[in-house]
């Protein structure tokens, strides 16, 4: 075991960084969120509702939380809300998916895409908040394993879904995956906030295509 479980330490100026990129992140995500839910309600029906819920749920989860881990300076305050940080991350990939597989997948490809979803969420928190993340960045194989589960239903979301919406899912999983190279590179300065952008880039993606191609056009 090489890494055990610490806060990261950031100087001062990063971590306000940090704290700005995701803070805006949160307020765009408690606008989505809204936004996502009255159009389910007027538009769509209770599996649209329920997942788009569910996602934006977790959208505004994990930007609130990582906005308090960075903000905090109190290194108990700042352990605590680091757990809850990466926890956040596994919720928000799993969240991600769920509108997807319950309401344009549905049946046995959407049921085996939530399952395994939510299934390595758990596994990825239990990593992190109960064996204490002995291996750092084993943290960003769980993230980026549990973010690409998507090419196991890709032939049905093919079928399901239109050419733009693929190209937005898949723009979201780059900017994800990018991101991740900006996260690994400790010696780059300000890379976390650069990790951030990268994070809120690919949410924004994948929260267009949830409103443009899970949920009813309506009025748009």
């Amino acid at each position: 075991m090489t890494d055990g479980f610490a806060p990261d330490k950031f100087p001062r100026g990063e971590e306000i960084a940090h704290a700005i990129t995701h803070g805006l992140g949160a307020l765009a995500a408690m606008a989505g969120l809204v936004l996502l839910i009255v159009r389910a309600a007027v538009y769509g029906n209770t599996w649209q509702l329920v997942g788009v819920t569910i996602f934006g749920a977790t959208m505004v989860l994990l930007y609130s939380v990582s906005t308090l881990y960075h903000a905090f300076t109190n290194p108990r305050a700042k352990f605590v809300f680091q757990l809850l940080d990466h926890a956040a991350i596994y919720m928000l990939i799993a969240g991600t998916a769920t509108p997807f597989a319950l309401a344009v997948l549905r049946g046995g490809w959407g049921w085996t895409f939530f399952g395994l979803s939510w299934g390595l969420a758990i596994l990825g928190i239990l990593y992190e908040v109960v064996w204490k993340r002995p291996w750092k960045r084993l943290s960003l194989a769980f993230y980026l394993a549990q973010g690409w589960l998507v090419v196991i239903v890709a032939r049905p979301l093919l079928a399901a879904l239109p050419a733009p919406a693929l190209l937005l899912l898949l723009a979201g999983g780059v900017a994800y995956s990018g991101g991740a190279v900006f996260y690994a590179w400790r010696h780059f300065p300000y890379h976390h906030a650069v990790w951030h952008v990268f994070v809120v880039a690919g949410t924004a993606l994948h929260w267009v295509c949830v409103l443009r191609y899970v949920l009813p056009l309506g009025g748009l």
